[in-house]
């Protein structure tokens, strides 16, 4: 009769790599195959070129403008990972439009194309319908971007608060999650204490949109009635549950 595993009920509850036994000195043949498995499916994430095109035409249909296409000064992805920096500053923004909306949505492949193309178009779908009560602006779409590159964006835009939705940085349990980097009043220079973020977007595993969503408009209110971002402003979202 074997003997019943320990582990077994707290997998049900993380996706963290726990109790993974042994043979002999080693790893079981079957999770040392898992771990290069999740291994793989994470440099993927990092590597894939995001399908512009298609992303484009999605948030096109969301009814929120035309969408605008900018890229960072990083050229190639093997520079972008090499160069944070570059990943930091936008290489033109002069099809930038000038709106002086309420909002700007800047969707950035980040670490995660992978992430972008499942979740991105979604995720603003929710974000659109949660924020309605503000102008947005037409949703901009950066490749080869860092956080920082929405605060030179936001910017351009006129926008009063930026939104910055990037791909995560891949794990060896999740390879496809988004963050919602909320900075307000946007210009060059901003530091990460004054920004917020919302992380670990990815249905069904992580956080919904909806969820997602309703905490970001919880933050964008905050912000404009604090007049600021960042580590002086909480969710207070759960308070209007």
């Amino acid at each position: 009769m074997t003997a019943p595993d320990f582990w077994s009920d707290l997998r049900l509850t993380t996706q963290a790599r726990i109790g993974l036994g042994r043979a002999g000195d080693a790893l079981p043949t079957s999770r040392v195959l898992e771990f290069q498995a999740a291994h793989a499916a994470a440099r993927d994430a990092v590597h894939m070129p995001l399908d512009v095109d298609a992303v484009v035409a999605d948030l096109a249909d969301l009814g929120l403008g035309d969408p605008v296409v900018v890229s960072s000064r990083a050229e190639s992805r093997s520079e972008y990972l090499r160069r944070p920096d570059l990943g930091r500053l936008p290489a033109d923004l002069s099809a930038i439009p000038r709106t002086e909306a309420d909002l700007g949505i800047v969707l950035c492949d980040g670490l995660s194309p992978r992430a972008l193309a499942e979740h991105g178009v979604g995720l603003t779908r929710a974000l659109a319908d949660a924020l309605g009560t503000f102008t947005i602006a037409p949703p901009v779409v950066a490749t080869q971007a860092r956080v920082a590159l929405g605060d030179h964006v936001g910017e351009a835009l006129g926008v009063g608060t930026v939104l910055v939705v990037i791909g995560e940085r891949p794990g060896l349990s999740v390879a496809d999650s988004l963050g919602i980097y909320l900075t307000h009043e946007p210009r060059p220079g901003r530091s990460d204490a004054e920004r917020n973020c919302i992380s670990n977007i990815h249905p069904p595993g992580g956080m919904t949109y909806d969820h997602a969503a309703r905490v970001t408009a919880s933050l964008v209110a905050g912000a404009r009635q604090l007049g600021r971002s960042g580590v002086d402003l909480k969710d207070s979202s759960r308070e209007l549950t």
